[in-house]
């Protein structure tokens, strides 16, 4: 039992979410997480650029393990997500945020895309 208000209401609202939302919330956490290391590098903080960075790749992995490739559009992703790896893999080796500003941009613009494909799904219910 939570005994924290809004650590119920959090729980409550995961389980309340259509598959639409949880997708939109995976997509904030990842750009959560490149924008805190972005703010890292400013700082110069090492440890949370890592910390971020890291987090952004499980979350991409995660992402990953959720595609249904009986689709073509999954390995479109796939390749994206792939993509989106490495150049986090490249910024925490090198220590710099070049190409960072250019996966921000992409992933905003598929998270758009799946805010607006959720609308689409649920004006058809």
């Amino acid at each position: 039992m939570l005994n924290n208000p809004y650590q119920a209401y959090k729980q409550q609202s995961m389980l309340t979410m259509t598959q639409g939302e949880m997708l939109i919330a995976v997509y904030d956490g990842l750009l959560k997480a490149v924008y805190s290391a972005q703010q890292a590098f400013e700082k110069k903080d090492i440890s949370e650029i890592n910390k971020q960075l890291q987090k952004a790749q499980r979350i991409l992995r995660y992402l990953q393990g959720t595609l249904n490739h009986d689709y073509e559009v999954s390995g479109n992703l796939n390749a994206l997500y792939d993509y989106f790896i490495r150049q986090l893999r490249q910024a925490n080796i090198k220590k710099s945020s070049d190409g960072l500003d250019e996966i921000v941009r992409m992933i905003e613009e598929l998270r758009e895309s799946f805010v607006q494909a959720d609308k689409n799904v649920r004006m058809k219910k």
